[in-house]
C-alpha cells in the first residue's frame, strides 16, 4: 500500500528526531529542535495543501453526480413528452377517421334523399346510360368518361349508378387519369360494397394507385380484396399482384 502524505510527512520528522544525536557534532539543542520545527511546520502546510485540493476534488465528484442525476431527469421528461406527443398524433387521426366515417354517411343520406325526391324517367336513364356504354365500347373514353359522369348527376337514384360509376373509372383509367378513376372506382367500393362490381373497382383502384406512384396504397387495397372477398376472381388477381399463392 503506498504511503499516504501525512505518513510520510510523519516518518521523515522521526528519522530526523533520531538522527539528532547522531549529528550532534553539527547541530546542538536548539539548533536540531529548531530544524524538527521547520521541517514540521513545512510538512503540515503540505499537508493543508492536500487536504485543501482533496476536499476540492470531493466537492467536484459530488457536483459530476448531480450533473448525471438532473441528464437521467431530463431524459425521463423527454421521454414523456415524447409519449404524449405520439398519443396525441393518434387521437388527432382516430378523430379525422371518426369525423372521414361521419361525411360518408350524411352523403350516403344525401344521395338517398335525392334519389327520393326526384323521379327518373326510366326510358331516358336506359338511353342515356346505354349511350355512354356504347363511347366505351368504341374505345371514345374521353366521351364515355364525361358521359358516365353526366348519368351519375342526372339520375341519382338509378341502379346502374354502381355500374356507372365503375365504367367512368375505366374509362378515365385508359385515359390515363388515374386520379379521376381512382375516385369513381373508390365510390363502388365504399357506397355498394355488397354489388357484384364492388372486387373488381377496388381491383381498379390498386391500379390507379399504383399508377399515381402510390404502392403502398395499392398493397393495402389489393390486400382489402383477399380480406373482403376472397372467393372472386378480383382475389386471385390480386394474389397474384402480391405474389401470394
Amino acid at each position: 500500500m503506498a504511503a499516504t502524505p501525512a505518513r510520510a510527512a510523519l516518518t521523515i520528522v522521526m528519522s530526523v528526531a533520531l538522527a539528532a544525536p547522531a549529528t550532534a557534532g553539527m547541530f546542538d539543542d536548539e539548533e536540531a529542535r529548531k530544524e524538527i520545527i521547520r521541517l514540521r511546520d513545512n510538512y503540515g502546510a503540505r499537508l493543508d495543501q492536500l487536504e485543501t485540493t482533496s476536499r476540492a476534488q470531493f466537492e467536484l465528484a459530488n457536483e459530476l453526480e448531480a450533473l448525471k442525476a438532473e441528464i437521467a431527469k431530463l431524459r425521463g421528461q423527454i421521454e414523456v413528452l415524447g409519449y404524449q406527443v405520439d398519443s396525441s398524433d393518434k387521437r388527432q387521426k382516430d378523430f379525422y377517421v371518426d369525423l372521414d366515417n361521419r361525411l360518408r354517411k350524411l352523403e350516403n343520406s344525401a344521395l338517398t334523399t335525392s334519389a327520393a325526391a326526384r323521379p327518373i324517367d326510366p326510358v331516358a336513364e336506359a338511353r342515356d346510360y346505354e349511350g355512354a356504354l356504347g363511347l366505351l365500347k368504341a374505345g371514345k373514353n374521353r366521351e364515355a368518361g364525361a358521359a358516365f359522369e353526366a348519368f351519375i348527376a342526372n339520375y341519382a337514384g338509378s341502379s346502374f349508378l354502381p355500374s356507372a360509376y365503375f365504367w367512368a373509372g375505366n374509362a378515365w383509367f385508359q385515359e390515363r387519369e388515374a386520379a379521376r378513376a381512382s375516385d369513381h372506382y373508390r365510390k363502388v367500393a365504399e357506397l355498394w360494397p355488397d354489388d357484384p362490381r364492388a372486387p373488381d373497382a377496388l381491383l381498379g383502384l390498386a391500379q390507379s394507385q399504383q399508377a399515381m406512384g402510390d404502392n403502398k396504397g395499392a398493397k393495402e387495397t389489393l390486400a382489402r380484396i383477399l380480406e373482403t372477398y376472397p372467393d372472386s376472381s378480383a382475389a386471385q388477381m390480386a394474389k397474384q399482384r402480391l405474389g401470394r399463392r
